[in-house]
This record gives structure tokens, C-alpha cells and sequence, in this order.
């Protein structure tokens, strides 16, 4: 029984553990999208497709924290799940820990001081702050003490730059130690410039230019957002890493048209 039970736990350990961390450090391409719907069926499905991490959207999603639970549950580990929170706030980024997420994408970071806040809420002490309580990352408390021994080295903090006052900012933001990589928001940022949506302004481009060449001066991986394969590529050939494409609705409407316009043309 005892050699079972140490079979077992080894399991867990092993489970906990990924290997996102190491290429994300790396600065290896990791191809993703994003997750809108709280569908664990539509989850899983896009799970067996092949994309290496998934992005969960929990900011403008009305999934709750529980959806997002049955959504990695469906998922099982097939790709690696970053789930992004409403607000940069201790709750939101505990309870997001805590259900599992093997990492957490915060929204509107626009100074080093709220970059250092959710650092802290991200990891265990004396690293941080974050609470210690049972939840489905340690197994419901079964695997408690050797997930908090691996917490704070495994789980990705990445934090959105999608404002201009996060451009000016920038080299005090890649600076704040626990900050794992930078996410551009190129809509918000565009936006917070009074150009919406105008992506391909000089101004919006050389915004997103300083915010690359502080994560290169920093060897901190960068990742970027875009509808299309066609609209990622040129950061890819950029050297940004972390590349979302898509979302899950728009696979359902795109393949939706598709056959509507073959079934009526």
C-alpha cells in the first residue's frame, strides 16, 4: 500500500509540473488562441487540435470562475491553459490559481507597481502573497505540499501592455522581478491612443516597437493577439513568442458562413 500510494503521488508531482515554463523562458514559438465560450465541449475539441497553450478569457467572457474549472477539466493537460483575469486584483488571480490555470494573463498593467501587485498575488511566500487553500491545482488539498513547493517556478505571470501610459512605463515594468513575459493588446492600445483599431498607424506600431525592444534588452519573452494567422506572422518573423491566433467563436461563425455559402451559391 505504501509503495502506492508514493506511485501516486509521484503522478501528481509529475502532473503538476509542465513544460510551458521552460519553452516560454526559452523565448520558443508557442502557438495558441482563445477561448471565449464556456463550453467545455467547444474546450476540448480545440484542445486535441494541436495549439501548445490555450487563452482563456475571463476578462470579457460571462464565464464564471466555475466554467473556466470545467473548461480546463476538458481540456486535460492537451495544452496549457493561461486564463486571463477580469482585473488585476488578489482575488480574481487567486481564485484563477486555484482552480488550476498553469498561468494567469492580468489585463491593463500600466506601471511597475501594479506589475509588482500581481506578482505578489501570483506566488506563495516569501516570494509573494498569495494564499494558501485547497483547490483543484493541489488536488483538493491532497497534493497541497508539493504544489506549493512548485508553484512559484511553474506557473506563468504574463501581463498585458495595452496602453499608451504602459508604453511610457515600459523599462520600469520588464524590470519588476517574477514577470514572466509581456502580452501586447493591440486593440486597447491602439484605442488608449485615440486611433481604434487603426493597428498599422506609425505612432501604434513605434508604440509596439518600445515595448519589444525592452522585453529584447530584458531576454523577456513577448506576445502578440491577432484574428488571423496572416496578421500574426510578421511578429512571429519579429521574434515574439507567445502568439495567440483567433478565438473560438469565430472558428464556429467562420465555419458557420462557409457552409451556408457553399449550401446557397
Amino acid at each position: 500500500m505504501q509503495n502506492r500510494l508514493a506511485v501516486l503521488m509521484k503522478e501528481d508531482n509529475e502532473n503538476i509540473m509542465n513544460n510551458f515554463m521552460t519553452r516560454l523562458k526559452q523565448r520558443e514559438l508557442l502557438l495558441g488562441t482563445m477561448l471565449s465560450l464556456p463550453s467545455p465541449e467547444t474546450a476540448e475539441i480545440i484542445s486535441y487540435c494541436g495549439f501548445d497553450w490555450l487563452f482563456l478569457d475571463g476578462e470579457h467572457s460571462p464565464a464564471s470562475v466555475l466554467d473556466w474549472q470545467r473548461v480546463m477539466q476538458a481540456v486535460s493537460g492537451r495544452s496549457a491553459c493561461m486564463l486571463r483575469v477580469p482585473v488585476n486584483s488578489e482575488v480574481h488571480i487567486k481564485k484563477a490559481l486555484d482552480i488550476g490555470a498553469d498561468g494567469i494573463i492580468v489585463p491593463m498593467i500600466n506601471s511597475a507597481k501594479q506589475a509588482s501587485d500581481a506578482v505578489a498575488w501570483t506566488h506563495y511566500p516569501p516570494q509573494g502573497r498569495r494564499g494558501i487553500g485547497p483547490g483543484r491545482a493541489s488536488r483538493y488539498g491532497k497534493n497541497l505540499a508539493a504544489y506549493i513547493e512548485r508553484a512559484n517556478e511553474d506557473l506563468a505571470l504574463i501581463l498585458q501592455i495595452e496602453h499608451i501610459d504602459a508604453v511610457t512605463n515600459i523599462d520600469e515594468i520588464v524590470n519588476v522581478e517574477g514577470v514572466d513575459a509581456l502580452f501586447i493588446g493591440p486593440s486597447d492600445l491602439s484605442a488608449s491612443m485615440g486611433k481604434t483599431g487603426q493597428l498599422d498607424d506609425v505612432e501604434v506600431c513605434a508604440a509596439m516597437d518600445k515595448v519589444a525592444d525592452a522585453c529584447r534588452q530584458r531576454k523577456l519573452p513577448l506576445g502578440y493577439f491577432g484574428m488571423t494567422a496572416t496578421s500574426v506572422e510578421p511578429f512571429i518573423a519579429e521574434g515574439y513568442s507567445l502568439i495567440c491566433a483567433g478565438t473560438d467563436a469565430d472558428f464556429v461563425t467562420r465555419g458557420a458562413l462557409q457552409m451556408v455559402t457553399a449550401l446557397t451559391s
